[in-house]
């Protein structure tokens, strides 16, 4: 099943609970044009994701990085890691999700040796999974198979995961990239996202650039530079996208105005509003509405 709308706290990270009934792991497939926002939004969570494009094209942001996955590549994003997803060229990009907790990977007797060194490695932030390597075509198999016996729920099914699991992991780390532990990039990302969840728990006041710099203990310069690294945005620039994220759901409740709404998400005049979210969303607020409500 696919999340239309998954949900975030104020720190961007994403509260959907990845796992099935009785494993801490969730598979599904995402059309990424189907997302409330036409797009995936920037968000993390602790579970390590596994996509494999099953039709179309896409660009994937991680940290400060893109990467493009064609049809029938794959992508490790590990744990912890900012990322966002793209479709590119109106392709109707369909993938396959699959997020499991890092401490179902392997055996916890196997956990301190093998799984969480690489996930605390900085220079891994993701993989990109092309067939051509035969350890990543295994992965991108290993993700199918999981995706299908998902799907049939077969007797034992939880044991084939289980097996396909360890095989993923396995020619994940036998591809021979020496993990390296950078104290600077660690403290980059902690700040980061301590500026990100400031403004996710303050988008709705008025906002200026010594606050979000502030939060992230950094000079206002050195806060633009860290927002032009990793969202290609100026900190108020993402502010604003950040509201008319927010505006969304606000617009498919049918007692809210659109002014109402300018104002719940922290814009202080309703004309602005209404320019800003047809620049992002080619629509205005209410044309929005009319077409949701």
């Amino acid at each position: 099943m696919q999340i239309k709308d998954f949900r975030v706290d104020h720190r961007l990270k994403e509260l959907t609970e990845h796992r099935t009934v009785l494993l801490p792991i969730a598979c599904y497939e995402t059309t990424i044009s189907k997302n409330i926002n036409g797009f995936i939004p920037l968000h993390w969570h602790d579970e390590l994701q596994f996509v494999v494009v099953i039709k179309g094209e896409a660009t994937f942001q991680i940290n400060d990085e893109c990467v493009v996955i064609r049809e029938s590549e794959g992508l490790f994003i590990n744990s912890g890691c900012v990322h966002m997803a793209k479709d590119m060229n109106d392709s109707g990009c369909v993938y396959i999700c699959l997020n499991v907790s890092p401490s179902f990977v392997l055996a916890q007797e196997l956990y301190p040796t093998l799984v969480a060194p690489f996930i605390q490695a900085t220079n891994i932030p993701y993989l990109h999974l092309v067939t051509t390597e035969r350890w990543a075509e295994n992965i991108v198999k290993s993700i199918i198979e999981i995706n299908q016996i998902i799907k049939q729920k077969s007797p034992y099914y939880e044991i084939d995961i289980s097996i396909h699991l360890t095989l993923i992991w396995k020619n994940l780390i036998i591809n021979g990239v020496t993990l390296e532990y950078e104290q600077t990039e660690m403290r980059k990302n902690e700040r980061m996202k301590q500026m990100l969840n400031w403004i996710h728990h303050h988008y709705a006041e008025k906002i200026f650039l010594n606050d979000i710099a502030r939060a992230g203990q950094l000079s206002r310069s050195e806060c633009c530079r860290y927002f032009k690294r990793l969202v290609m945005k100026t900190p108020l620039e993402y502010v604003t996208d950040y509201r008319i994220q927010k505006s969304l759901l606000l617009l498919q409740q049918s007692d809210l105005t659109v002014t109402e709404v300018a104002y719940q998400v922290g814009f202080n005049s309703t004309s602005y509003f209404i320019d800003k979210f047809r620049k992002v969303m080619n629509m205005t607020p209410l044309a929005y509405k009319k077409m949701i409500v």
